[in-house]
C-alpha cells in the first residue's frame, strides 16, 4: 500500500475513531465481525457501556511498542472477548474449570499436561512448586517455609539471570549460577536440584548468545542424565504458532508462555505446559487450593478466555498474521522513505517477539531532531504514541537498532492505527508535530 505524504489529519483523527466507534457499539450484536488479514476483527467493534478509561480520566495510546506488561500487552480479538463476557455470566466450580481446560488446552498444544495460570511469572512460580514437591515428596503446604534442609536450588546459567527469578524465590527455592558446561555437571551432581531454568529469550538460533555457553539440547541432556525436571522460560516466544509444542516436543518438562502477548489472550494469563505428573503438582499448588499460588488467581473469565486464545491461535496462520504485520511496517515506511537522512528496514527477531519491526535510521544533524525528542513529542502527543523501547539504544533481543534508530513495533496496532502512526512520525521528523 502506497501512502501519500499529505494525509489529511481529519482522516485520522483519533477522537473521530473514538467516537464513531461508540456510535456503533449498540450494534455490535447484529452486525457480523469483519475480520482483517491477521484473523483480528476490525476494532470499531466494540461492546457497549460505558468508557471508564474516559471516566477515570485515563489517556488511551496507540501501541506501537509491542505486547510489554507496562502497556497493556495485547487486545484481545472479538471470539476471545465474546468468551470473556459470556463466562462472565454464569458460575462454576472452578477447580473442575481449570482441569478441564487443562486437557483441552494440552490436547490441543500435544503435550501431557496444561495449566492456566496467572501469566508466564505465575507459571514459573507453580513450576518451581511442582518441582519442589516432586523433589522432596512433601506437600504445598510445606512451601515456603517448611523446606530447611530439603532439596530446593534451581540451576541457571549466569547469563540467563533476570528479574523474573523472584516467581522462583517465592516458593522457597534458591538460584545455583553455572557457567561452564563442567559447572552445569558439578550442580546437577550435588544432588540439590529440584529443577534448572533456561531462558528461551536469551538465546539465538542455535541455542547460545553472549556469554551463554551451554546451547538447549545440551542443557536438556544433561539435567535428563540426572533426573533434574528442566522448565522453559518462553513467556514471549509465540509466534511462530508452531513454538506452542516444539519446546515439550524437544523433551522440556515444563514450558511457560505468556497469554496476553502473542496468543492475545488475557494479559493476566499464562500457560505451564509439560508432562503430566508436574502439572498435576502445578493445580494442586494453584489456586482455590491453599498454598504460594493462592494469591495468583486465575478467575473464570481469564481461564475460558486463554481455551478460547488458544482455539483463535490455532486457527490463524503464520502467512496471514505475518503479512498484515508486515504491510503495516510498509505504509509507515511509504510515509517517511522521501525525508533527507532517512532509511528503513524491516526487521523480524528470531525468538522472542518474532514478529515484523520497523526501524527508521535518522542522522540528527540533518533532520534537526533526535530519537529521544521525536520519542517525546509522540508521547506527548494526542493521541498518545508509544514506540518500542529499544529506540535510541544499543541492540537487544534482535533488534538490530542504535542511538539514531526509531524503533516500531506494528503487531499491536489496530486497524488505521499504523497511518495514524505514519503521519505522526513524518510530523516529528520534518518538525511539523
Amino acid at each position: 500500500m502506497i501512502l501519500s505524504t499529505d494525509l489529511k489529519p481529519s482522516l485520522f483523527s483519533r477522537r473521530r475513531f473514538f467516537r464513531w466507534t461508540t456510535s456503533l457499539a449498540a450494534a455490535v450484536s447484529t452486525i457480523p465481525l469483519l475480520r482483517s488479514q491477521d484473523g483480528l476483527a476490525d476494532s470499531t467493534l466494540q461492546a457497549g457501556g460505558e468508557d471508564y478509561y474516559d471516566k477515570l480520566g485515563v489517556a488511551k495510546i496507540i501501541n506501537a511498542a509491542g505486547t510489554y506488561t507496562t502497556l497493556t500487552a495485547a487486545c484481545m480479538p472479538p471470539q476471545v472477548l465474546a468468551a470473556v463476557q459470556k463466562a462472565a455470566l454464569h458460575p462454576v466450580r472452578l477447580h473442575e474449570l481449570q482441569m478441564k481446560a487443562g486437557e483441552y488446552i494440552a490436547q490441543r498444544l500435544k503435550c501431557e499436561g496444561a495449566v492456566v495460570t496467572s501469566g508466564a511469572s505465575g507459571a514459573i512460580s507453580l513450576a518451581t512448586a511442582a518441582c519442589l514437591q516432586y523433589a522432596n515428596h512433601t506437600t504445598p503446604l510445606a512451601m515456603p517455609q517448611a523446606i530447611e534442609g530439603m532439596k530446593n536450588q534451581v540451576i541457571v546459567q549466569r547469563a540467563h539471570r533476570y528479574g523474573y527469578d523472584h516467581a522462583i524465590f517465592l516458593c522457597g527455592a534458591r538460584v545455583t549460577e553455572v557457567v561452564t558446561l563442567d559447572e552445569y555437571k558439578r550442580a546437577c551432581d550435588a544432588g540439590s536440584a529440584i529443577m534448572t531454568n533456561f531462558f528461551n529469550a536469551a538465546e539465538d538460533e542455535d541455542g547460545i548468545a553472549g556469554s551463554a555457553q551451554i546451547g538447549r539440547e545440551e542443557w536438556l541432556r544433561v539435567a535428563h542424565e540426572h533426573n533434574i525436571p528442566c522448565h522453559l522460560d518462553a513467556a514471549a516466544d509465540m509466534p511462530p504458532i508452531s513454538n506452542l509444542w516444539k519446546y515439550t516436543g524437544m523433551g522440556f518438562d515444563l514450558v511457560a508462555f505468556s497469554g496476553g502477548k502473542g496468543m492475545r489472550g488475557p494479559q493476566n494469563a499464562g500457560l505451564l505446559l509439560g508432562k503430566k505428573h508436574l502439572t498435576d503438582l502445578a493445580h494442586q499448588n494453584n489456586n482455590p487450593n491453599d498454598g504460594v499460588g493462592r494469591g495468583m488467581k486465575v478467575a473464570k473469565e481469564q481461564i475460558v478466555g486463554m481455551v478460547a486464545a488458544v482455539d483463535w491461535v490455532l486457527s490463524q496462520t503464520e502467512e496471514s498474521m505475518q503479512g498484515d504485520y508486515r504491510k503495516r511496517a510498509d505504509l509507515i515506511a511509504q510515509a517517511v522513505k522521501d525525508i533527507p537522512s532517512v532509511t528503513t528496514e524491516t526487521v523480524t527477531p528470531r525468538i522472542a517477539n518474532h514478529v515484523p519491526h520497523l526501524l527508521i535510521r535518522i542522522d540528527p544533524r540533518v533532520t534537526g531532531v533526535t530519537t529521544e525528542q521525536i520519542v517525546t513529542v509522540l508521547r506527548n502527543g494526542d493521541p498518545s504514541i508509544e514506540l518500542n523501547p529499544n529506540t535510541g539504544h544499543e541492540p537487544n533481543q534482535g533488534i538490530p537498532s542504535d542511538k539514531n534508530t526509531l524503533v516500531v513495533g506494528v503487531w499491536m496496532l489496530q486497524p488505521g492505527e499504523d497511518a495514524i502512526v505514519a503521519n505522526r512520525i513524518r510530523a516529528a521528523l520534518t518538525k511539523k508535530a
